[in-house]
C-alpha cells in the first residue's frame, strides 16, 4: 500500500505533558511546522485519568487542578501556539534518519522532519513482567490500569483490595480504590520501615506492610489472595478480590531502540546530555522515557526547555559526537542526564536527578572523572528509593569534554 509522504520542521512523537510542552515553545517561538503524533484518541497522558488534585502548580491554581484539567490544559496552550495535534496516530517505526512511517485511520503516511523529538512516556510493569508467580485470574491492574477502569470507564471495584507499594503513586491508587467503592486492606512494599506505618484516609486506616515482598497470586476463576513473605521468613495470604501493582516504571523506549539510539543502563531510557540530545543527529528525547516517572510538571518543563537546542539545531545544524558518559556506582540507581554536554549548557533547573536502590540518610555524593574529583557535598536529607534526589550540575565546567566516563558514588 502507497504511503503518503510529507514533510514539516519538527516532529514530536507523544502528547503527553512532555511533547505538548515542547509543541507549544516550538511553534511559540518560530520553528516552523511544528506536529504532535499521539497514539491515543486524545492527548495529555497520564494525567488524564488521574481525578485527584495536586496538578498544575503555578500554572494551575498553585496545583489545585485535577489530571483531566491539567491535560486539558497542555493540549489547549499547544493548539493556541500554533502546534498542529494528530491523535490515533501511531509511529510504526523508522524509514531514515528524520523520517518515520505511521499508521492512522486516514491512512498510511511518512513523515520526514529537520527535527523529531521522542516524548512517549514510560508505563508500569505489568506483574507478569515482575515474575509474580499465579494464573491470570480478573482483579490484577497497574495503577494506569485501575485509574483508566474507574476514572475513564466508571468501572465499581467494589471488596477488598491490596496495593503493591507505596509513596505517592501507591496512595494514589489507595484512593482511587476507595473511590470505586474497595476497602484497602494493606499497602505492601520491599522497603524499610518509613516514619509512617499506616495511612489515614476518610477515617479508614490501612495497614503498611514492609520489607515484605510478593511471592504469588491465588485464585483461577478470580483473584482469592495476595501470598507475600516478610523480611524474618513469615508467610502469609492476604486475602482480597483486587491487587493493584504500582510504581517499577519502565521508559517507553520501543521506538528509540528501533531508531538505533542508545540506551542508558541505569534509567533505560535514551543517553542524552543537558541540551535532551541523544547520539542520533536531530533526534532529541524528553519527559519520562528519560527517566521514568517524574511528576507532570516536570516533564513538561523538560519538554518546554528543550525548544532553545531544537531551534539551535534547526539553525546550525550543529551535533556533538564524543559525549563522555555519567555514570553512577551501586547503591546509586541511575543518573539524569546521562552524558556531558560540549558547549556547557546546564540540565533544567542546573541540576543533575538521581535514584537510590537502599534508602541513605544524609550521604556524601562524590563526582570523578578519571580519578580526578570534581565535586563533593553532602545532603541534608534522607535519599529514599523510589524518589529522585537532586545533583547540582555546577562541577560541568570542570569536566573534560574528551576524557572518560564522570563517575557519582557515595562515600
Amino acid at each position: 500500500m502507497n504511503r503518503h509522504e510529507r514533510t514539516v520542521d519538527v516532529l514530536i512523537i507523544g502528547g503527553g505533558p512532555a511533547g505538548l510542552g515542547a509543541g507549544a515553545e516550538l511553534a511559540a517561538s518560530g520553528a516552523g511546522r511544528v506536529e504532535i503524533l499521539e497514539r491515543e484518541q486524545s492527548a495529555g497522558g497520564i494525567p488524564r485519568h488521574c481525578h485527584h488534585g495536586g496538578f498544575g502548580g503555578r500554572t494551575l491554581g498553585r496545583g489545585t487542578a485535577t489530571g483531566p484539567a491539567y491535560a486539558r490544559s497542555c493540549v489547549t496552550t499547544a493548539l493556541h501556539a500554533g502546534a498542529a495535534l494528530r491523535t490515533g496516530v501511531t509511529v510504526t517505526g523508522w524509514a531514515g534518519p528524520l523520517t518515520v512511517d505511521t499508521t492512522a485511520p486516514t491512512g498510511l503516511e511518512r513523515i520526514t522532519a529537520r527535527a523529531v523529538v521522542l516524548a512517549t512516556g514510560a508505563r508500569e510493569r505489568p506483574r507478569s513482567a515482575r515474575l509474580v508467580p499465579g494464573s491470570r485470574p480478573p482483579g490484577v491492574y497497574t495503577t494506569g490500569e485501575l485509574q483508566q477502569a474507574v476514572h475513564l470507564h466508571g468501572r465499581r471495584i467494589g471488596g477488598r483490595a491490596v496495593v503493591i507499594g507505596d509513596g505517592p503513586i501507591g496512595r494514589a491508587a489507595a484512593d482511587t480504590l476507595r473511590a470505586a467503592g474497595a476497602r484497602v486492606v494493606a499497602l505492601v512494599t520491599d522497603q524499610p520501615p518509613a516514619p509512617l506505618t499506616a495511612l489515614t484516609r476518610g477515617g479508614d486506616r490501612t495497614p503498611l506492610l514492609t520489607r515484605t515482598t510478593v511471592t504469588a497470586l491465588t485464585g483461577r476463576e478470580r483473584l482469592t489472595g495476595v501470598a507475600v513473605r516478610h523480611h524474618d521468613g513469615r508467610t502469609t495470604t492476604l486475602r482480597c478480590g483486587t491487587v493493584v501493582f504500582t510504581g517499577d516504571w519502565l521508559p517507553e523506549h520501543e521506538l528509540a531502540r528501533r531508531g538505533a539510539v542508545t540506551l542508558d543502563p541505569g534509567t533505560r531510557g535514551p543517553a542524552y546530555d543537558p541540551a535532551h540530545r541523544t547520539d542520533r543527529t536531530g533526534v532529541f528525547a524528553v519527559g519520562n522515557l528519560l527517566h521514568g516517572v517524574e511528576s507532570a510538571g516536570y516533564a513538561l518543563a523538560e519538554g518546554r526547555a528543550v525548544a532553545a537546542p531544537v531551534l539551535h539545531h534547526l539553525t546550525t545544524g550543529a551535533w556533538p559526537t564524543g559525549r563522555p558518559a555519567v555514570a553512577v556506582d551501586a547503591p546509586l540507581r541511575w543518573v539524569a542526564p546521562n552524558l556531558v554536554g560540549p558547549d556547557g549548557t546546564l540540565p533544567p533547573g542546573g541540576r543533575f536527578l538521581l535514584r537510590t536502590e537502599r534508602r541513605l540518610t544524609a550521604p556524601l555524593l562524590v563526582v570523578r572523572q578519571d580519578g580526578r574529583e570534581l565535586y563533593r557535598r553532602r545532603l541534608l536529607r534522607p535519599a529514599e528509593p523510589g524518589r529522585s534526589f537532586p545533583l547540582r550540575a555546577d562541577w560541568l565546567d570542570r569536566a573534560e569534554r574528551d576524557g572518560g566516563t564522570v563517575r557519582i558514588s557515595v562515600c
